[in-house]
């Protein structure tokens, strides 16, 4: 089994997901999202990494799985997400954890069959998977569902 922590980056909320896998039993560790929606610049960005870092040092990952840039039509909203991606980047390869990165259409083909799946679809599968019975805001379940991506990705 192997540690995975997945990481769906925002400028405004970042999701966060926590699984043990072997690559085809997921166990549930955490998951959640880390709100930056009241901070400017620089702080958005001190606190994504300050929070991934915390992440890494409370459940020592051995791998991280963290979603592409997916490049809207507005170019400032793809910068302030290269920006987020950045931010955790630098926190996993601070904690020398290996990075691995997934394309949206990429990450829900695999976890639910279809790369245009709808987030509801996604949040659905990642409950089945991960046999979760509590509801999973959206940023959470595509963070859990990039874990869950790179574990099929690496599965002996």
């Amino acid at each position: 089994m192997s540690i995975i922590l997945g990481i769906d980056p925002g400028s405004n909320i970042t999701g966060y997901g926590i699984i043990d896998s072997n690559g085809v039993k997921h166990q549930y560790i955490a998951s959640g999202c880390i709100r930056t929606r009241n901070q400017k610049g620089d702080k958005q960005l001190y606190k994504i990494f300050a929070s991934i870092s915390e992440l890494v040092k409370l459940y020592l990952p051995q791998e991280a799985a963290i979603e592409k840039v997916f490049v809207h039509a507005n170019p400032n909203s793809a910068l302030k997400l290269g920006e987020a991606r950045g931010a955790a980047i630098v926190a996993l390869s601070e904690g020398d954890i290996k990075i691995y990165e997934y394309a949206t259409r990429e990450v829900k083909k695999n976890v639910v069959g279809f790369g245009g799946a709808a987030k509801e679809q996604v949040q659905h599968m990642v409950k089945l998977l991960l046999k979760l019975k509590n509801a999973l805001r959206a940023d959470e379940a595509d963070a859990l569902a990039v874990a869950i991506c790179h574990a099929h990705a690496k599965k002996p």
